[in-house]
């Protein structure tokens, strides 16, 4: 019998519509009716492709005596993290001072009122029975101490340190280079990423650190850079068949991932792997980049060119099913070409994983296995494409992996950035039509005209966005800008920041807060601070205002921008892994920022000979049309396209020439 989750329409939500739990969704209905009963909650957060999570609805969730219990007991909630990561921001921040850890599932009980009291995450059958038990008697026989714990739990994460800015501070580039020094002593030099498992992409790490080396020239620090990026993507973790990335790696080699591929996984790993290119001209990224977009295209995109969430690790209630090989299987599918094909993606003892499974991976260059089998590298290609192709038709012909069709406004920010950053480095004009085609989506669906934005549309009622969803869209329009020369996605985003910064910035505490002060009060307001496998929302609002200050000339965004930075300088320093977004905006206020102004009637050809050979502190400006914006204006002659390149609100004669125009980029980095 279907439970209160049969009428949301999460993926999540849904897969648990069918338990025995009682389950609701987190609503104020439900909420008012936890201090109606006087229950404790059960606040239970995982997402559609947590493979954890669907271990323990298998093993409890699903068991009648375990939601016997659970029913008698508590308020049961179900609560999508992707959907509503500002609940999980709150719930996961109180298990973390409990436990010292967390992840998902996520298990948090809390008062009738919402203030948490005990949690973790992952329980066994067992333990979690006993939990409930301890629990339910605690709240029985002495409701007293549960409200204690309550109150000293809800004072711990409201006295959760927001950091003040250090005003008398001058920003150094010893802050940078202390941070790289301590951050090297983590590198795994064998196979690329920290040296520990799990492996996370961490692609914002990156990024920052191909950008410091742009200037720093450091040969080790390229090294790393390299090895990495060749590791994940010869190894497990990249899907070798059909393209994409997996969530992470169990181990140190990128070989057996949690096989769950998400969206802003994949569109952050295009931006990577493109920007390296641009730097090295390597032709496995670009490689990486098409394949990776292509499985985009194919599994995450819906007709209106939404992007959907994730697709499941588990296929037929087993792990990477959908994705592993038999020896015998692939033997019998490629036939004569099953040794070639064996050597280049390890099925042998470097691939096996377990029950005969095999994960196709790489571990040696093609010209190494060109050469054993006395083919050309253009044969040895030829013939891995073909094998490839035979076994995709098998694989096609499998259960796939469960599809979360969430189409949430952050992350399609983030591939709509992805889509015009690989335009800019390879000139594949689909990718522009597609980046396009995207926000123009983002628009009609998500983006209100006073600035409000959506997250996601939850059977046609709207989830209002947080401050994630703002700083992602913003950055997707400032791109749009970019190819298109159009200044209206510049003015949209200018008008989200707008909003952004009377719904969600606090001028005492000079936080941006993530949840907008308009809706609604949970427990604590949190703010996001630390970049993860998603940057920090701070830290991203504080580049995009840095951008836009130049853009319009306001002095009121680099002055916030500036202040969130001088914020966290002592955390860049100590753990640039956890901070390296917002040391790429250190980076750009430490090097020479040039503004780049291209206007006239060939802007976008233009952008594209400057694009590939300028430094990652270049700020372009176009427009093929006469202008107001501050920094074209007046620029504008018929006929004509002329190239500025500006320092300081001060520009050197105009070019029509690219060539010259990258030697005065040179000059203004002097």
């Amino acid at each position: 019998m279907a439970n209160h989750l049969i009428s949301e329409s999460s993926p999540y939500l849904l897969q648990h519509a069918n338990n025995p739990v009682n389950w609701y969704a987190w609503n104020d209905e439900t909420l008012a009716l936890a201090k109606k009963e006087n229950k404790l909650i059960l606040v239970s957060i995982g997402y559609s492709a947590c493979h954890w999570c669907h271990v323990m609805e298998h093993e409890s969730f699903e068991d009648e005596q375990v939601a016997s219990i659970m029913n008698e007991n508590f308020i049961n909630i179900k609560v999508d993290r992707e959907e509503r990561p500002d609940i999980d921001m709150v719930y996961m921040g109180a298990v973390q001072l409990m436990t010292g850890q967390g992840g998902w599932p996520l298990n948090c009980f809390a008062l009738p009122d919402g203030r948490p009291i005990y949690g973790g995450t992952y329980f066994p059958k067992k333990q979690w029975v006993n939990v409930l038990a301890n629990l339910a008697d605690l709240f029985t026989a002495n409701p007293n101490k549960a409200y204690e714990y309550a109150a000293q739990l809800t004072d711990g994460l409201e006295k959760l340190e927001i950091p003040k800015p250090i005003n008398h501070l001058q920003f150094e580039l010893s802050t940078l280079d202390n941070s790289i020094h301590k951050w090297k002593q983590s590198f795994d030099s064998q196979h690329g990423g920290p040296n520990r498992a799990p492996k996370f992409p961490l692609p914002n790490n990156y990024l920052f650190l191909l950008s410091y080396n742009y200037f720093k020239h450091d040969v080790l620090l390229q090294k790393h850079i390299d090895l990495t990026l060749t590791k994940m993507a010869w190894g497990g973790l990249y899907d070798q068949l059909g393209g994409g990335f997996a969530r992470y790696s169990t181990d140190v080699l990128w070989k057996v991932p949690h096989f769950e591929k998400m969206l802003y996984d994949n569109a952050q790993l295009i931006s990577l792997y493109a920007q390296a290119y641009k730097q090295s001209r390597n032709e496995l990224y670009k490689k990486v980049v098409y394949e990776t977009i292509e499985f985009i295209e194919k599994e995450l995109m819906n007709t209106e060119f939404g992007f959907y969430s994730a697709l499941d690790a588990d296929s037929e209630g087993v792990e990477g099913k959908y994705y592993v090989w038999q020896k015998e299987e692939l033997h019998r599918i490629l036939k004569e070409d099953f040794e070639i094909f064996s050597d280049y993606y390890c099925v042998n003892e470097i691939g096996y994983w377990e029950d005969e499974n095999y994960v196709l991976l790489r571990d040696t260059e093609e010209s190494v296995i060109a050469l054993k089998h006395n083919l050309t590298l253009t044969e040895l290609q030829q013939k891995i494409k073909n094998c490839k192709y035979r076994l995709l038709e098998i694989r096609n012909k499998r259960t796939k992996p469960g599809l979360d069709n969430k189409v949430i406004a952050s992350w399609n920010g983030l591939m709509c950035k992805a889509l015009t950053e690989a335009y800019l480095v390879f000139e594949e004009n689909r990718f522009k039509e597609l980046a396009i085609k995207n926000a123009q989506f983002l628009i009609n669906n998500y983006y209100q005209h006073n600035g409000q934005l959506y997250r996601v549309i939850n059977n046609n009622k709207p989830i209002s966005g947080f401050l994630e969803d703002y700083v992602f869209v913003i950055d997707a329009f400032l791109s749009i800008y970019l190819v298109t020369a159009n200044e209206d996605w510049l003015l949209k985003a200018k008008n989200l920041t707008d909003y952004s910064i009377q719904h969600f910035y606090d001028e005492k505490q000079h936080t941006f807060f993530f949840t907008d002060s308009s809706q609604e009060k949970l427990v604590v307001r949190k703010a996001e601070w630390s970049d993860n496998v998603i940057p920090a929302s701070s830290s991203q609002m504080a580049i995009n205002l840095n951008t836009l200050s130049v853009y319009f000339d306001e002095e009121n965004y680099r002055q916030v921008s500036e202040n969130l930075l001088k914020s966290v300088i002592k955390e860049i320093e100590n753990y640039g892994p956890g901070y390296s977004n917002w040391a790429m905006l250190l980076l750009q206020k430490l090097k020479p920022q040039t503004e780049v102004v291209i206007v006239g009637k060939t802007v976008n050809e233009k952008l594209l000979e400057l694009y590939k050979q300028s430094s990652p502190n270049v700020i372009f400006a176009l427009s093929d049309k006469k202008s107001d914006l501050s920094l074209v204006k007046n620029r504008y002659v018929e006929n004509q396209t002329l190239i500025y390149v500006c320092k300081n609100k001060s520009c050197l004669l105009p070019t029509e020439s690219s060539e010259e125009a990258l030697k005065q980029i040179e000059e203004t980095r002097q």
